[in-house]
């Protein structure tokens, strides 16, 4: 019996493994110059054994007699910095920065049998079904997907401890429990940091904890609730204060605060936010896996509202649909008629204005904040008509009342031309643009778009009875006259409408603004001289 024990340990364990210790269970730098110095001296994957300072890690080919070399643990040790480097592929690099951050005790081993097998088997790399590389693989994606659950279901409770006692201008703590399954704590701690980085804030995890001390300015010290270990240095934020990262051993649960009423709040908004309809079971756990429930506060509501969803769903179907809210209330619009008594030019502009508003023949009424319509004396002899309103014109529901307002103003002032003494108006009622950002950029209304707008012009028309109209560029050109006028060609000129009445034609006021800055006086000069032409209009 004796010499068959002597036989299968001599064909199980033909060598003492050397056994390699790491420091700490995420050691990346130890264990890429472990595993150099490794490469260099030919060891082969199943004659070493990988290990953890903090927790002895033993990998697949882990032997009982590996304690009885551990004295050669420090002599290879001292070789590992020396080391020369070898090449692999990167994404070998980016595995391991992930892989090795799983909770197997066998990634170590796995990880340097996967280097060997690339140094000596350049074909690995393009091997899609090896073995060694899809466990691999698999690890790295369980990292990740720890990760990322970490970023998605850390919960913040306030606590009010000595440092907010003495600096209250600091704010709370804000601490959180969150219980991985990886070795995550501090890969995962720069997001956090960059995330909430003016508060301080603490997450407390069963191996690590993390916390954030940010020291506004004009604030005296830090304090910490966790030991200097792993202390990163202060950093400036670009806020302003100061800012300092600090990694401390693990906590347990009753270490966390209880709820808060920050909690009550978020709870009270997750329920409202719930939708009855959209509920499905099956993909919310695949998302929040139940394991993560019981440090989840909104878990609780999970089961109650689920049980409601389909009575709630119910109610949804059988209520009454409802129309969408609108900035402007649906009204019905009314004719424009003209009456005999005094007032009524008053009243049919205002009639006019409010059907304008909740015009809707074209798409632009429907973006718009509201109808600009035309402004002055309803017994102008000057009718002065523009494209469509500006940005400026649509907020505050005037005509020109922005910067080509301000110049038709300036031009006005240099005529002798009392603004309320004519009529200004638009070809199109409501401001068509496009958004770039947070700007609303004006946008030229299309034929159509001017022509659904076409009988609130000449209702205005009617109702001002102007002797002579001018016209404000190509589209207003167009309205006016029912055709399309070349403006460079016609400016200054007096054309005749159907009708009989005269339309002077000029370059709109905005033109002027986006001519070159050392073109704009000339240009100005010339459009002042085809407006001239009005002192002898005014009455």
């Amino acid at each position: 019996m004796g010499v068959m024990n002597d036989l299968l340990t001599n064909d199980l364990f033909p060598q003492a493994l050397l056994p390699v210790t790491l420091q700490g269970p995420a050691d990346l730098e130890g264990f890429r110059r472990a595993a150099r110095a490794l490469l260099a001296q030919q060891m082969l994957p199943e004659q070493v054994s990988w290990h953890s300072s903090d927790t002895p890690v033993q990998d697949l080919f882990a032997s009982p007699l590996a304690g009885a070399v551990a004295a050669t643990t420090a002599i290879h040790n001292a070789a590992f910095a020396n080391a020369p480097p070898v090449s692999v592929p990167p994404e070998y690099v980016t595995l391991c920065e992930t892989a090795i951050l799983h909770s197997d005790a066998s990634r170590f081993g796995l990880l340097y049998r996967i280097l060997w097998r690339l140094v000596h088997e350049p074909g690995l790399r393009h091997d899609p079904l090896d073995a060694d590389m899809i466990k691999a693989g698999h690890m790295a994606q369980a990292v990740r997907r720890d990760m990322h659950k970490m970023k998605a279901f850390v919960r913040f409770r306030t606590v009010q401890d000595e440092t907010f006692r003495n600096h209250p201008e600091g704010g709370p703590l804000h601490v959180a429990w969150f219980e991985p399954e990886h070795h995550i704590v501090e890969a995962i701690a720069p997001f956090f940091a960059r995330r909430f980085t003016q508060m301080r804030w603490a997450v407390l995890t069963p191996e690590r904890s993390i916390q954030w001390d940010y020291i506004r300015p004009h604030a005296r010290h830090f304090v910490s609730s966790l030991p200097p270990e792993g202390a990163s240095p202060a950093l400036g934020r670009p806020g302003g204060g100061l800012a300092q990262l600090r990694f401390g051993p693990g906590a347990s649960k009753s270490d966390a605060p209880p709820p808060d009423a920050g909690e009550k709040l978020w709870l009270t908004y997750y329920e409202n936010i719930f939708n009855p309809a959209r509920l499905k079971m099956k993909m919310m756990q695949k998302e929040m896996p139940r394991k993560y429930w019981h440090n989840l506060p909104e878990a609780a509501l999970i089961a109650p509202l689920a049980a409601g969803a389909h009575a709630r769903s119910a109610r949804m179907v059988d209520d009454v649909a409802a129309g969408p809210k609108r900035r402007l209330p649906t009204i019905k619009v009314l004719p424009v008629t003209m009456a005999s008594d005094e007032d009524a030019p008053e009243r049919s502009l205002a009639q006019l204005r409010e059907a304008t508003n909740h015009c809707r023949e074209c798409p632009i009424g429907a973006c718009a904040t509201q109808s600009v319509g035309g402004e002055g004396s309803l017994l102008a002899k000057l009718m002065f008509v523009g494209e469509q309103p500006g940005d400026q014109e649509d907020l505050l529901g005037r005509p020109f009342v922005g910067p080509a307002g301000q110049l038709l103003d300036r031009a006005f002032d240099e005529l002798g031309i009392q603004r309320e003494q004519v009529f200004v108006s638009n070809a199109v009622k409501h401001f068509k643009y496009e958004l770039r950002g947070k700007r609303r950029i004006h946008k030229t209304p299309s034929q159509r778009e001017a022509a659904a707008c076409q009988h609130w012009l000449d209702d205005e028309i009617a109702m001002v009875q102007p002797g002579l109209l001018v016209a404000l560029g190509a589209t207003a050109a167009r309205s006016l006259l029912g055709r399309a006028v070349p403006v460079m060609a016609h400016r200054g000129q007096i054309l005749e409408r159907d009708d009989g009445r005269k339309v002077l034609v000029t370059l709109h006021p905005s033109a002027l603004l986006r001519m070159p800055a050392e073109e704009r006086e000339a240009a100005y000069a010339a459009w002042l001289a085809d407006l001239s032409v009005l002192n002898g209009e005014i009455v």
